[in-house]
């Protein structure tokens, strides 16, 4: 069976080092383990990496694989759902096999959740992606961005660039993230919380 892995944020430079891109910045490090380059699925709306998963990672050859679609969708993140839907029944994927990875206000920088199910929490992408699927049980990793400082807006809040300060930080959770989404597909969702829950 095929995994779909959609990481979720905004098309264009401008949203690029933002706390609502987390997700493509997940996938991309996906991308660079499987040692392959985005090309642009224009009827799908995506950009879409194709490669395969084995126990020695992304990327291997071999008859112990399976298939691995990678995308990122160049909607905006109200209309991630479109994109989402029309890769999974390209490729023939299920929701029980689609990892989606996205921001979350709810868990500090340095924190991340794994789950099954649930609602979209106020999140437009994922919204998006229950109304397009009709379901919400598909997998999601939650990374961690904090809640914005004061009075701000959280539309605003994710919308702004990380702080300096925060990078290394920032790279070290990308990492993680990667590394969770891999042992959610070779291990299971379960192996994956208990070490990656936080």
């Amino acid at each position: 069976m095929s995994w779909l892995i959609a990481g979720l944020g905004n098309p264009g430079p401008v949203y690029t080092r933002t706390r609502h891109n987390v997700g493509y910045l997940v996938v991309d490090e996906l991308r660079r383990r499987a040692n392959e380059r985005w090309t642009s699925a224009r009827a799908q709306r995506a950009d879409v990496v194709r490669t395969r998963i084995g126990p020695v990672g992304l990327g291997a050859p071999g008859a112990q694989t399976e298939p691995v679609v990678l995308m990122r969708s160049r909607t905006y993140m109200n209309e991630s759902g479109i994109a989402v839907r029309k890769v999974a029944d390209f490729s023939h994927i299920s929701p029980d096999h689609l990892i989606v990875v996205h921001d979350e206000l709810d868990l500090d920088l340095g924190r991340m959740r794994l789950k099954t199910g649930g609602g979209d929490n106020g999140h437009n992408g994922l919204k998006s992606i229950r109304a397009h699927l009709r379901t919400g049980d598909f997998n999601r990793v939650r990374f961690g961005v904090g809640r914005p400082p004061g009075r701000m807006n959280p539309a605003d809040y994710v919308l702004s660039n990380f702080p300096a300060r925060d990078q290394n930080d920032l790279d070290l959770q990308v990492t993680l993230a990667a590394d969770a989404v891999e042992m959610i597909m070779t291990d299971g969702l379960a192996a994956a919380q208990n070490r990656y829950n936080t």
